[in-house]
């Protein structure tokens, strides 16, 4: 991004801007940018110190110097550019502000012609020495040379540029300390108002001292006043490299408050002013400020337990420990078990100076100041603000060391500690302190040998089993035994010497320890062991360590996949070949029905879940254990046909059922027969199914119809007694966790708890985290926890995936974006206008219901005014709708290439209009809806694929699910669903195994509308099984403000071009 200077020129007795101008980083004038920032680049200018961030926009630099640049209009941006090559001397100057930067061209060169010139003294090598040399340098007050250096492209390996590319760093660090508020005020040397940096962090200073290091010579090359000629009598003497970054960077600070607005918010103050103040009668008080904010030392504690004065330096481990490792202790003598916090003194100039306070103060510690007792009383009162225990230490003669009792100590170590650190003063533990004693719990089989490490996971898991649950304590890595604990308990005190490590006695954990062993239900238990964590009876979250077979299970169920077992061999009465992601699915189901825990199956639409089922049905028919049960299937109406035709393709041999419709009847079950009915018959016959139990299997096809789990439908399924439980859906999560809860609670009841304890648990934290919304650490654990528990239940793959189905053709999605027609604009604009006026004057539910109604108007507006109008199938429908315009290109098209295509609209009412157009334009359809019967259904899907007519309407959520209509190469959605998922599952009836077609996808929207709005929201919502978000389609949307829906629902600038993606 290019750099732009702004240039004000400002009236000086008012401060109001006279004129405003923009120059290019060449220095010409430019037309005023849409957006102006001074911009400082970090480019690495100096490869062996890294580039501090700038944490301060340069705005301050920015009218600083317009001042200066105004003032010298004749120094132009040609001649600016020369500077990047020359070498820069900073010239300090009081007060600092008014410092000015010299260049000049090294050796013998010459500064260009026309450039005004002036003649500085510099020190250059001679021989194998110096000498003084005159020459004719550009210079340039400091505020108009700071823009320029923060945004000039410095080359550090041109000729000289080493020199301003340092100065370019020393500016971006002075800003960035100012950025961090690091500004005191002070007076200069001639007792002028200056503002400087300070204090210094430890690291500020290295980094500081770190550039100095590196700093060339001919950036300070200015002799001192006081230097002498450069003979061996009377040797040149140049500036420290150290304090000469200093003085620039406090020159760079003391101009940054002094804008031209300072003093119109200040008046002519010190401090603000831009002229030089002279205030020789603060002298006393800058002294006392300098002593006070920028000490030159810094104040550390280091805490010494009882037994001895261990010496530790910058917080490291102490060097000895005088304990033996026999028991616990806990000091009986006040005096022996006293801890002390001991202050330490560290030096700023030189960062290994450090010695405790009392060394210093006495004398025995040289290389600090006179000042260094008041500097140090002075740190620790401000510190004695995070942590008010310090203010005792300040009565002391000497502030050396603070002794404390136990609730001091525990407070230090809980919290104070890292306030003390806030406030600058570090707080050093010693190693023999173990700052937490750890728990976590120890679940368990009962039995014997069941608690060994090498035991195998059960046969079969009964949720009725009980399994022991105990507290573990450790402190580091070593765990404490039954007497170590009951020694901590004895010793009354929240510090313990125990073998060699001292310890802060949690109470709680402590009243936990003592507490007996208690028995844990196996469902809890596994729940734990997969999540790795259970809840503490004060809702605390601790670490689970899983012991003997649990653990085995818990290893076995983490990757449905990988489970280390060979791969199981298809059933022989199976007539297919099973994929080998089939094979591996299949022994994943016949795994967690042996275990008798619940499974879904999530894969993609058209992978096969029907013929998977069909062979784990059979497969169980093989084990005498589960031979001769019947199963039971529960689906929508419009899968029984497509089920019997499964089970007659693959197992010709297995008796099924149709129990659905007059007349059906469940007498005289056969072995291992298959019942397929409906989910309503389910719910009407829900205790004849259950009385013909149990069931050997049960099986819930496109399970999401029972994702309400308070909806009778659920209800009744989960009245049926079985076995083994499966779930098969493409979509196991459309909206929200409650719907895998509702899938996965059926399947394993108990499992995941009561739904409110799992959405309190899991739920909302994890589908902030996969919006990205994620608060802090504990939504993504919960969201990794979650991820655990339900992933061994959950088995999903992708027609995407690698190895799943490489013989499917592509796939094209495209968004056709067309425009309203005059008709729809007036109708959308008008029912915009009059619904926003109504919503305003709502509250509560019924500017729910009026939003609702809102965008329910204008998505059949998009997709045509007779649709909105109610207005007959015998109305002219032709040239007033952008939809059906496009629609009947597309159609043309399709029909021209003896093609076929599946077209999904949500309205019936719709589908109706559509229904009649095509037979208007002569074109042969077939309309499947939620009304369809049965036989019907199966009728249509037979013609369709038969190839009788080229289009097929049909209900989006009647035909979205389970239906198989490959003949199809396109599919076309008139209008948008809330959910892409379901979208999905209608576009898998042509996109599945058996196609051989490249298959293209339409998706009609109008643009500038609300559906354009709904399209860019939807495109984040996809794959949902996998990205879980909240919301609930339109409701969500109930909940904007009035001028967010405004902006969601107003007809916007529309081009009526497509975008393809």
């Amino acid at each position: 991004m290019a750099t732009v200077f702004r240039v004000v020129t400002v009236d000086d007795e008012d401060g109001h801007e006279v004129r405003t101008q923009y120059y290019d980083e060449a220095g010409g004038e430019i037309p005023a940018p849409r957006l102006s920032v001074v911009r400082g680049s970090a480019r690495g200018a100096v490869s062996r110190v890294a580039a501090p961030p700038v944490a301060v926009a340069h705005a301050a630099v920015e009218t600083a110097g317009a001042r200066e640049r105004v003032s010298s209009p004749a120094f132009a941006g040609e001649q600016w550019a020369v500077l990047s090559g020359c070498a820069a001397v900073f010239l300090p100057a009081d007060p600092p502000r008014s410092g000015r930067v010299a260049f000049h061209v090294a050796g013998s060169g010459r500064l260009p012609v026309g450039v005004p010139a002036e003649d500085v003294e510099i020190v250059t090598a001679h021989g194998r020495g110096a000498r003084r040399r005159t020459v004719s340098a550009v210079v340039r007050p400091l505020a108009e040379v700071l823009p320029w250096l923060l945004s000039v492209d410095v080359q550090a390996d041109a000729p000289c540029g080493e020199t301003a590319a340092v100065w370019r760093h020393a500016a971006l660090y002075a800003l960035h300390l100012a950025g961090r508020g690091l500004l005191l005020p002070g007076l200069s040397a001639g007792d002028h108002d200056a503002w400087r940096l300070g204090p210094y962090a430890e690291a500020d200073a290295t980094w500081v001292r770190a550039l100095a290091e590196v700093m060339p010579p001919a950036a300070y090359a200015v002799p001192l006043e006081s230097a002498g000629d450069g003979s061996a009598r009377t040797p040149l003497q140049l500036p420290d490299s150290y304090a000469r970054l200093r003085e620039f960077m406090d020159a760079v600070a003391d101009l940054l408050p002094r804008t031209p607005a300072a003093p119109s918010a200040a008046g002519v103050q010190p401090f603000a002013a831009r002229d030089a103040q002279h205030l020789p009668g603060l002298r006393a008080w800058a002294a006392r400020v300098a002593d006070g904010r920028d000490a030159g030392v810094r104040v550390s504690l280091r805490l010494e337990l009882p037994g001895g004065a261990m010496r530790a330096h910058e917080g490291d481990a102490y060097d000895e420990d005088p304990y033996d490792e026999d028991g616990c202790d806990a000091a009986t003598d006040p005096a022996a078990a006293t801890v002390r916090a001991v202050v330490q003194v560290h030096s700023l100039a030189d960062p290994l100076l450090l010695a405790d306070a009392a060394d210093v103060f006495s004398g025995e510690s040289g290389g600090f100041g006179p000042r260094t007792r008041a500097q140090v009383a002075d740190v620790l009162r401000r510190a004695a603000a995070a942590w008010p225990p310090l203010c005792r230490i300040l009565s002391l003669p000497d502030p050396d060391e603070l002794a404390l009792d136990d609730e001091e100590f525990i407070g230090l170590v809980e919290g104070g500690a890292a306030a003390l650190s806030a406030a600058g003063v570090a707080v050093h533990l010693p190693r023999e302190l173990a700052r937490e004693m750890t728990a976590r719990a120890v679940i368990e089989p009962e039995g014997p040998g069941e608690r060994d490490q090498d035991a195998e996971a059960p046969a079969f898991f009964s949720p009725e089993q009980l399994l022991s649950f105990r507290w573990e304590f450790a402190v580091g890595d070593r765990t404490l035994t039954q007497g170590d604990l009951d020694r901590l308990a004895q010793a009354r005190r929240p510090l313990v010497r125990l073998r060699d490590q001292w310890v802060v006695v949690d109470a709680d954990l402590l009243r936990k320890a003592r507490r007996a062993r208690r028995e844990l239900g196996a469902l809890d238990a596994l729940s734990a062991a997969l999540t790795g964590s259970v809840e503490d009876p004060d809702g605390v979250l601790v670490p689970v360590r899983a012991g003997g077979w649990l653990a085995a299970l818990r290893d076995r169920l983490a990757a449905p996949e990988q489970a280390g077992e060979a791969e199981l061999a298809a059933p022989a009465a199976l007539d297919a070949t099973l994929r080998g992601y089939q094979l591996r699915g299949l022994a994943w189901l016949d795994r967690m029905t042996r275990l008798g825990l619940g499974a879904c199956l999530a894969d993609d639409m058209g992978l096969g879940k029907t013929i998977t089922t069909i062979a784990l049905h059979l497969r169980r028919q093989e084990d005498p254990a589960t031979a001769g049960r019947p199963a039971l299937v529960v689906c929508p109406a419009s899968l029984l046909g497509n089920w019997g035709r499964e089970i007659d393709r693959f197992a010709a041999g297995t008796p099924w059922r149709r129990h659905h419709g007059p007349g059906r009847d469940l007498g005289g079950l056969k072995p291992g027969e298959i019942v397929l009915t409906t989910y309503g018959t389910m719910r009407r016959d829900a205790q004849a199914l259950a009385a013909a139990g149990p069931w050997g299997l049960l099986v819930a096809d496109e399970a999401q119809h029972v994702k309400n789990p308070a909806g009778a439908t659920a209800k009744a399924l989960r009245t049926l007694p079985s076995s083994a439980r499966v779930a098969l859906s493409g979509t196991p999560v459309e909206n929200n966790l409650s719907e895998l809860w509702a899938l996965l609670d059926w399947g394993t009841p108990g499992l995941l708890g009561s739904l409110k304890a799992f959405r309190d648990r899991y739920g909302r934290a994890a589908e902030r985290a996969a919006r990205g919304g994620a608060t802090g650490e504990e939504d993504s654990a919960a969201a990794e926890r979650l991820g655990r528990l339900i992933r061994p239940f959950v088995l999903r793959r992708r027609k995407a995936d690698p190895g799943i189905a490489p013989e499917l053709p592509p796939k094209t999605e495209t968004d056709e974006r067309v425009l309203l027609s005059r008709e729809q604009t007036v109708l959308y604009e008008a029912q915009v206008r009059e619904s926003l006026a109504a919503i305003k004057e709502a509250k509560g539910i019924a500017r729910h219901g009026l939003v609702l109604k809102l965008l329910t108007a204008l998505k059949q507006i998009c997709n045509h005014p007779a649709q909105y109008l109610k207005e007959p199938g015998a109305t002219r429908l032709t040239g007033r709708s952008g939809k059906l315009e496009l629609l009947d290109e597309l159609l043309d098209v399709i029909v021209a290439e003896d093609a076929s295509v599946l077209l999904f609209t949500q309205y019936t009412q719709m589908a109706r209009l559509l229904e009649h157009h095509l037979t208007a334009r002569g074109i042969n359809s077939l309309y499947l809806h939620g009304g369809t019967p049965v036989k019907r259904r199966e009728e249509m899907v037979d013609a369709f694929q038969r190839g009788e007519a080229p289009v097929f309407l049909l209900s989006l959520k009647a035909a979205g699910t389970g239906l198989n209509l490959t003949r199809a190469g396109h599919v076309i959605h008139y209008d948008r669903w809330w959910n892409p998922a379901v979208e999905d599952q209608a576009t898998d009836r042509a996109y599945r195994i058996g196609q051989t077609q490249p298959v293209q996808v339409h998706r009609l929207i109008t643009e500038g509308t609300v559906e354009d709005r709904i399209a860019q929201l939807l495109s984040s919502k996809r794959d949902l099984a996998d990205s879980v978000l909240g919301g609930q389609g339109e409701a969500a949307l109930t909940d904007l403000s009035d001028d967010e829906l405004a902006d969601l629902v107003s007809l916007h600038s529309a081009h009526g071009d497509r975008s393809r993606r």
